[in-house]
């Protein structure tokens, strides 16, 4: 399997799926859709870092990615999604220059970050068969994502772009929006020049983008931007959408 980084340099775009449910049979339906990622969320889901694992298992059996968001930027959450064989952590609210190095060193082992060394034992280095081999490869190919979600980090894009180490920075509208005094308005015309600050700091500096579409932007508006990853969807959310519709149908044939 090619590492996430070939592959997003290989193709236009790739697409993800939010996971919420942390069921291991939901994620069997979202993977076995063709989904190219799956972005595990441990920061607002209601799963621990070994749910988070079942669901990578199921991912990798079937060719997709695994990215996983984690609760804060904080090495010792870090590290354990690491040590389980994702191979992009997602950081939330990098405001800062120095937020970003914090979350580079924590994805890197020694000399280049501060990651724990334990590759002779966990899952990702397959327990320790593929130690050193793991070592060199983690510190090439783990993505760090940094999402781009409150004003002080657009003020300070430019800078956090610049990082050395820094691969993506995903755009997080809903909480960008809120933080700007514009709650609910993802698509309001302040957001939207926010956004568009970050997605010129990106291009510049040659990082990657990420985002998930809103109201006012479709996934294709999001490529025509210039964007390289989206996750376009969420299987609560997708389940959700598909009971209600169905529901709604059933219903309506009751009142003929």
């Amino acid at each position: 399997m090619t590492s996430l980084k070939a592959d997003i340099e290989a193709r236009t775009v790739l697409f993800g799926c939010w996971i919420e449910l942390f069921s291991s049979f939901a994620t069997e339906v979202v993977v076995q859709a063709g989904y190219d990622f799956l972005l595990v969320d441990l920061e607002h889901g209601p799963g621990s870092v070994m749910d988070a694992a079942q669901q990578l298992q199921v991912a990798q059996g079937s060719g997709c990615h695994g990215i996983c968001r984690v609760p804060r930027n904080d090495d010792s959450w870090i590290k354990r999604v690491l040590d389980v064989g994702f191979s992009g952590v997602m950081i939330p609210a990098v405001d800062s220059p120095e937020d970003a190095r914090r979350a580079v060193a924590s994805c890197r082992y020694p000399p280049a970050g501060r990651r724990g060394m334990a590759a002779s034992v966990v899952r990702a280095a397959r327990y320790g068969r593929d130690c050193w081999d793991y070592v060199e490869a983690a510190n090439r190919d783990v993505m760090v994502i940094c999402q781009i979600e409150s004003a002080a980090a657009v003020a300070a894009v430019e800078d956090i772009a610049q990082i050395d180490g820094v691969d993506m920075l995903f755009v997080g509208p809903a909480d960008l929006s809120s933080d700007m005094g514009y709650v609910g308005q993802v698509d309001h015309p302040e957001v939207l020049r926010a956004i568009a600050a970050v997605e010129q700091a990106a291009k510049a500096a040659g990082k990657l983008l990420g985002a998930i579409p809103t109201p006012g932007r479709s996934p294709a508006d999001l490529i025509e931007a210039g964007y390289d990853v989206i996750a376009a969807g969420a299987d609560s959310v997708l389940l959700r959408d598909a009971a209600d519709a169905q529901v709604a149908s059933l219903k309506a044939i009751r009142k003929l």
